[in-house]
């Protein structure tokens, strides 16, 4: 989910931008800072939206630059457990699929996929053994995020799954969810109880 935040923080204008705009300035200064950003509580910072409260500048000795202390309005991307997103189908490999959410990519296990057994050619096509389904590079999906890590600041992991009624390609969504096994068999049994007692 897109999250629009507010971070007070003191941003460091090199000399190249003294001639400009004091606002210009510290806003170019903090997307050279933030933007590209990746940490726990923030996401993936995504843009610089703007700065407002800038404050007296400082300068520090051996350095030239100035510091100004500046309210700074990101906008950044963090994955939310459960939280149902949109992409393409970036690449398939035999374990799995990678999805593009805008900024980042989302890693499918070929076990959450579809709700079937599924076999990798080596065309790079996912293929349900029952359903049929198949899945290629460039599709469209829908998925749920089933996990997010930041142990590895550097690139993020974001798990995802298919498997669940109402995801997946659009054309899956199409038909109604398959029925629990078990309620199948209860509507086998009740049929053929109702056959027998047709038939006496």
């Amino acid at each position: 989910m897109f999250f629009k935040i507010e971070l007070r923080d003191h941003v460091r204008v090199p000399p190249l931008f003294f001639g400009e705009d004091l606002d210009v300035a510290v806003t170019k200064a903090a997307r050279n800072k933030f933007e590209g950003l990746i940490a726990p509580h923030l996401g993936i910072v995504v843009d610089v939206l703007g700065v407002k409260d800038v404050g007296e500048g400082t300068i520090i000795a051996g350095d030239g630059a100035a510091y100004y202390e500046a309210v700074v309005e990101v906008l950044a991307l963090r994955p939310e457990l459960q939280e149902v997103v949109f992409g393409r189908i970036k690449d398939i490999t035999d374990f799995g699929a990678f999805l593009t959410m805008g900024p980042v990519d989302g890693m499918i296990h070929i076990s959450q996929t579809m709700d079937d057994f599924v076999s990798f050619s080596k065309d790079k096509v996912l293929l349900g053994r029952d359903t049929k389904r198949t899945l290629r590079v460039g599709d469209l999906c829908t998925a749920r995020v089933i996990a997010v890590s930041y142990k590895d600041i550097a690139n993020p992991k974001i798990g995802l799954t298919m498997r669940q009624p109402w995801l997946g390609k659009p054309e899956w969504s199409e038909k109604a969810p398959a029925k629990e096994a078990g309620e199948e068999k209860e509507e086998k049994k009740e049929k053929k109880k109702e056959e027998k007692e047709a038939k006496k």
